[in-house]
């Protein structure tokens, strides 16, 4: 008896339709790799927003690029078909949702020939760099906005925050990725950075202050140490040390004159 209810409890339908999840090990993930910057978009839609914005936005439409991690945001009142039709790339990754997979979206992959994927419903892992971003520009929005009708005013420093923070995926900044340098922050113009303070640091050291026409060596030195990495501890005609070792590819052989027999003085100058 008892294993006969068991059995029809275990084959109910309605018992394993309203069942608690089981934790089951997930399945491995697979790397989708982009070949070069640009060309493999992931879109996704935040909202509706409630309460939207004081300009009737409720929505943000978010795209990344997966190879530079690069964002791109708009906020619109409805996103329809036409909203997203714009976005032309070479392969892009959407969920189902029917704004982002419709006739008119279907044939513009067709005629530009772009490689559309749909991440697997309830899954949002396969699209996971987007839902990653959605979740980061929903944190940074949440800690910037005051009357929370203003988020859509709050958007373009938002995506700025996340463009010039490092993502652990690239180990760089967006930013970076795409136009070569590092973005100039807005507190950077009152306090110069550690890049800026570097920077001007490395300029003086590759300036150099003895002019064209002055000689190439100085000296003469004597070899006082001669170490195994190179480094050389030289002294001068008074016998007194430099105050910096030198590399041996800094110096040369001074040819030994009939004076510099009289001087009595080392080898290399």
């Amino acid at each position: 008896m008892e294993s006969d209810c068991c059995q029809h409890v275990w084959k109910c339908v309605k018992c394993q339709t309203y069942a608690n999840y089981l934790n089951v090990t997930p399945s491995a993930l697979h790397n989708l790799n982009a070949p070069w910057p640009f060309s493999m978009w992931g879109i996704d839609v935040i909202g509706p927003i409630e309460p939207k914005a004081s300009n009737g936005h409720r929505f943000i439409l978010v795209a990344i690029d997966y190879f530079t991690k690069w964002v791109e945001v708009a906020s619109y009142s409805a996103v329809t078909r036409n909203t997203v039709v714009w976005f032309i790339k070479r392969d892009i990754i959407t969920d189902n949702d029917i704004n982002l997979n419709n006739k008119m979206m279907i044939e513009l992959y067709e005629q530009f020939r772009i490689s559309h994927h749909n991440s697997t419903p309830y899954r949002p892992k396969m699209n996971g760099a987007v839902e990653t971003a959605n979740k980061n520009l929903k944190k940074i929005i949440q800690k910037m906005v005051v009357t929370y009708k203003d988020w859509h005013e709050i958007l373009p420093y938002a995506l700025h925050e996340y463009r010039t923070s490092v993502r652990t995926s690239t180990g760089a900044t967006p930013y970076s990725l795409v136009c070569g340098t590092e973005a100039v922050l807005p507190i950077e113009v009152e306090i110069p950075s550690l890049r800026v303070l570097a920077k001007v640091e490395l300029d003086e050291a590759e300036w150099d202050p003895r002019g064209k026409w002055a000689p190439n060596y100085e000296g003469p030195y004597v070899v006082k140490q001669a170490f195994s990495g190179g480094a050389l501890i030289l002294t001068n005609a008074e016998g007194q040390d430099l105050k910096y070792l030198v590399n041996v590819d800094s110096g040369k052989r001074r040819a030994k004159t009939l004076a510099w027999k009289r001087e009595g003085q080392g080898k290399y100058s």
